[in-house]
């Protein structure tokens, strides 16, 4: 048996409306929005009595899913420094395709997101940048050239 395909990753946020906010304007279609808890969850996480706000976010291709979660309960275990450099050990950024890497930025610095670094080229194949969003999360951009 193998991999079918990616489902979506998952991501932990204080504020979730701004990060919702954050990932629809980039171009991200909420799907929906729950609280989860009980037994299931519990078990399925590995942490008792689990209580979180969910938001599940589809790409504009119907492919790929981003799902914010805001914890209530446990206390949401926080990492050191909060806003960690791009070489720290674990999942660190979701990088995201664009038709005009620009337009995103102008857009995205609207909602707090700065450049980690600049956009780059990369060959003749992309426009590149890691931008900063709601609560230090880090984004990839990539614009095709061709």
């Amino acid at each position: 048996m193998t991999v079918l395909r990616m489902d979506n990753v998952g991501i932990v946020v204080d504020d979730l409306g701004a990060a919702i906010a954050f990932f629809v304007e980039l171009g991200l279609e909420l799907e929906g929005q729950g609280i989860v808890e009980g037994p299931w969850v519990d078990r399925t996480i590995g942490l008792d009595g689990a209580k979180c706000d969910i938001a599940m976010l589809r790409t504009p291709d119907g492919h790929g899913r981003l799902e914010l979660s805001k914890f209530h309960a446990p206390p949401v275990a926080s990492t050191e420094p909060a806003n960690a450099p791009v070489n720290t050990l674990g999942y660190l950024r979701v990088m995201f395709a664009v038709d005009d890497i620009h337009d995103v930025l102008a857009r995205l610095r609207d909602h707090g997101a700065r450049l980690v670094g600049e956009v780059v080229r990369y060959e003749d194949a992309y426009l590149l940048c890691y931008v900063r969003g709601p609560e230090g999360l880090i984004v990839g951009l990539a614009q095709p050239l061709s």
